[in-house]
């Protein structure tokens, strides 16, 4: 196999843009086609980003792509990791991995008899705030974490996406949509989950769409769009989480984490960079610099320059099949972050604590060091 890895995507709706586009930062990885249902869409996208349009069987066939990269519905997202790793290719999914843990297992006992990788989005753990977070946990200054909370709360995709349909289907809904940037982060900063518990409540069963080019459309919402969980980790932290798409302002920060010595403050994990904050005992302390490749702004948004490394887990993984470790965004972590969020469902639906089947190491920290080996 060549140093450099050649990817292709299936699925070329609003997401695959990031990851052709953001692609070129890593060493590694070179996108070299892509392939979507529609030809038309996967022409312009091919068009737009100097890859080659194929069908999705075309694409499975090509001898020059190593991985896929799954951006399809989260519906189809099994199905199309199970053929790429039938037709001898690595695999990166888009978020949510699975939408079962037996669909989970399935993947990933396929892999292993294939020697092959599994890799999910999100990667955005891997950022520099959240590995400025996860140096401060590490370094054991907070003392033991024994609590915390999490709150990802809006009104809804149908506020600005251009076909938000899915988010309210089975598979959608703020916690499997947004949950697991929430979910992977907490794993990574402080282990697995072991059991959990949630209320769950659909306040409008019709939401209309306000975005172009539906506007004044409706869509039927068949999942839960609030949810209220509390998750208790193998360590014995317990964290609540609040996900809503039924919100129209709050005042709670993404994620705090509380220590025996002190407290942080943790900015979105939806995003890599934003501003860390932490106490010593209930007094503010200065962090000082943390000068992180994955942390640097490089792009203007509305909400003004933010950083965006996007891909970042794609090439760890290429990374870590040519160097023989397990890759950060893997297989353990991405399975069991996945049957959390679907403990949430169910705990939500019975009204009972949920215990969690599976777990998984914390993935390896993404030092400074580790991250501008990756960049280009």
């Amino acid at each position: 196999m060549s140093e450099v890895m050649g990817v292709g995507i299936i699925g070329c709706g609003n997401i695959s843009s990031a990851y052709l586009r953001l692609s070129k930062m890593f060493k590694g990885i070179e996108m070299r086609a892509c392939a979507d249902l529609n030809m038309d869409t996967a022409r312009a996208q091919a068009e737009t980003y100097g890859v080659r349009a194929h069908t999705v069987d075309e694409i499975l066939a090509a001898d020059d792509i190593d991985i896929i990269v799954n951006l399809t519905i989260p519906a189809a997202h099994f199905e199309v990791s199970r053929r790429v790793l039938e037709a001898g290719k690595h695999v990166f999914s888009e978020k949510p991995f699975v939408l079962s843990v037996e669909e989970g297992h399935a993947l990933l006992d396929l892999a292993a008899s294939k020697g092959l990788r599994v890799g999910s989005a999100p990667d955005t753990f891997l950022g520099g705030a959240h590995q400025q977070a996860r140096a401060l946990v590490d370094s054991g200054e907070l003392g033991e974490i024994t609590g915390g909370m999490a709150s990802v709360m809006g009104r809804g995709m149908e506020m600005w996406h251009p076909n938000p349909d899915f988010f309210f289907k089975p598979g959608g809904g703020p916690v499997l949509d947004i949950g697991p940037y929430y979910i992977t982060n907490l794993v990574q900063l402080i282990g697995p989950v072991k059991r959990v518990a949630c209320f769950a409540t659909t306040p409008r069963t019709k939401r209309e769409i306000t975005s172009e080019p539906r506007k004044g459309e409706f869509v039927t919402v068949e999942t839960p769009t609030s949810m209220r969980a509390i998750l208790e980790f193998n360590s014995g932290a317990t964290v609540t989480l609040n996900t809503s798409w039924d919100v129209h302002s709050h005042g709670m920060s993404p994620i705090e984490l509380y220590g025996e010595k002190g407290s942080i403050y943790i900015p979105d994990p939806n995003f890599f960079g934003g501003e860390v904050r932490a106490t010593e005992g209930s007094e503010d302390r200065d962090l000082g610099a943390f000068d992180h490749p994955f942390g640097v702004p490089n792009e203007e948004h509305n909400q003004g320059k933010m950083a965006n490394y996007r891909t970042a887990g794609l090439a760890d993984m290429a990374a870590a099949i040519g160097e023989g470790r397990p890759h950060r965004c893997g297989q353990d972590l991405c399975l069991h972050v996945m049957e959390v969020l679907l403990a949430l469902h169910e705990a939500g639906e019975i009204g009972e604590v949920v215990s969690l089947s599976t777990t998984c190491e914390r993935p390896a920290a993404m030092t400074a060091a580790d991250a501008k080996a990756l960049m280009a």
